[in-house]
């Protein structure tokens, strides 16, 4: 069947949700119109009006994210994620933005032929029913407006951009879970959350310490409903063993890949949990 490359608009965020569902990918229509304004997305459309595949870039700064690279199952192996995928690649050399990316295990092998390395990994958990009670800290607080500046500064240090365009809408979409934990007055830490078409998303998770994390998740957890999806490093595994303990199974491992540079930007030890592969 013939297909047209096409810019993603706000016409086309129902055939977005559908691959989202399509996929079993937890981005509900309020990810896509995030994702949509802020960056730049392109499809493949067939002549019967069938979008199937997307893929769509966020510029943060000096590097951009490569995101949503999905195929309907049943055009899966026609061409289409590589076809869009260079055709992004090539938007950001023209832009001189690094790609980076999060890939899941099926992907990982076609970014590797186009130019991507491996740098760390995480591991998404989930839990579908009620979590194993644990105590949360006082020092856990909810974000007030007085803190956004400390939280931006932390964010961008850890991130390696400013964002606050995402931060704040994540925190506007799910408030119980925008929380902060300080250290003798000072920021230590905080989380955020949204909501999503499968479960809720717990991240990004920035923290200066194991204990500030598990105390931001603790308290997190006992704000929100499940189901929760959560995506935490493999460089925080005493968190990973929290979320286990608290009833957290895990359901699939990522791995951030950057295209033209042996390191991802930022200071990945106070990354506890991403926002997600489709936001970073």
């Amino acid at each position: 069947m013939e297909s047209t490359e096409l810019e993603l608009r706000e016409e086309h965020l129902a055939a977005c949700l559908a691959l989202s569902k399509s996929a079993h990918w937890n981005q509900n229509e309020a990810d896509w119109r995030l994702m949509l304004g802020l960056g730049r997305g392109w499809g493949v459309m067939l002549a019967d009006g069938t979008l199937a595949a997307t893929t769509v870039v966020l510029p943060y700064g000096s590097f951009a994210w490569v995101s949503m690279v999905l195929v309907l199952p049943e055009h899966r192996g026609k061409g289409h994620a590589t076809r869009l995928l260079r055709v992004a690649l090539t938007d950001l050399k023209n832009r001189a933005l690094t790609p980076i990316l999060d890939a899941t295990p099926a992907g990982h092998e076609v970014y590797v032929q186009e130019g991507f390395r491996d740098t760390w990994s995480f591991k998404r958990f989930a839990l579908d029913l009620p979590a194993n009670g644990l105590s949360s800290s006082a020092k856990v607080r909810e974000i007030t407006n007085a803190d956004w500046a400390g939280v931006l500064r932390l964010d961008a240090s850890a991130f390696g951009a400013r964002r606050e365009c995402v931060l704040r809408d994540l925190a506007a979409r799910l408030p119980q879970a925008a929380l902060l934990a300080e250290t003798d007055g000072e920021i230590a830490g905080f989380v955020l959350g949204r909501d999503g078409r499968e479960a809720r998303q717990l991240g990004p998770l920035v923290a200066r310490n194991a204990q500030a994390a598990t105390d931001l998740l603790d308290a997190a957890m006992n704000r929100v409903e499940i189901p929760v999806y959560i995506d935490i490093a493999d460089h925080a595994p005493s968190l990973q063993s929290r979320a286990q303990q608290r009833g957290f199974e895990i359901q699939r491992p990522f791995t951030r890949m950057v295209h033209g540079e042996r390191h991802a930007p930022g200071e990945t030890a106070l990354v506890f949990c991403p926002a997600g592969p489709e936001l970073g």
